[in-house]
């Protein structure tokens, strides 16, 4: 901007009579020297931006798209098939702090267990808050749904049925 006022200020010092007694001539003189300063100055700053367009600080552009690790597939942790005669049950809404050990323990008070199995998050190992349990005697097994349901066990009432699609050995 300060470009085109001094060469508007030249300009008019050249044409100095023509301006005094003729105000179109000045008129004119102004909007070609505004003109001609104003496309000087753009002409001088579009060579500056392309010269220092590598100086340019760059839009960030896409990421490319990193190819993801590969993940592992999850090991086949094939259980072992319930043996004829046993009944699992399904334990849910356990409080968080429940162990297998404190799970067995709460079950072998209406009869034998054979195996407990709290599942957990395979990535940080914390409970997910229901277990399986597995007792081998169909009658203490419906003795412990029938007491242990609703019952409030660590602050939660746990729900405890038989569960559904088991894998059962064949006898």
């Amino acid at each position: 901007m300060s470009s085109m006022i001094l060469f508007a200020a030249e300009a008019a010092k050249t044409c100095t009579p023509c301006v005094k007694c003729c105000p179109p001539h000045a008129i004119v003189a102004l909007v070609v020297a505004l003109g001609v300063g104003y496309l000087i100055g753009f002409l001088v700053g579009r060579r500056k931006v392309v010269k220092g367009a590598s100086k340019k600080p760059q839009q960030p552009q896409q990421k490319k798209q990193q190819p993801q690790p590969r993940r592992e597939p999850r090991p086949e942790t094939s259980r072992p098939p319930i043996p004829a005669g046993s009944v699992e049950l399904y334990v849910g809404n356990l409080s968080y702090d429940m162990t297998e050990a404190q799970l067995r323990q709460t079950f072998e008070a209406f009869g034998k267990v054979d195996s407990v199995r709290v599942v957990t998050n395979r990535y940080n190992n914390k409970s997910k808050g229901f277990a399986f349990v597995v007792m081998p005697n169909r009658a203490e097994a419906e003795k412990a749904i029938a007491e242990m349901n609703d019952k409030d066990v660590m602050g939660r009432p746990m729900r405890v049925n038989e569960a559904q699609n088991t894998n059962k050995a064949e006898a």
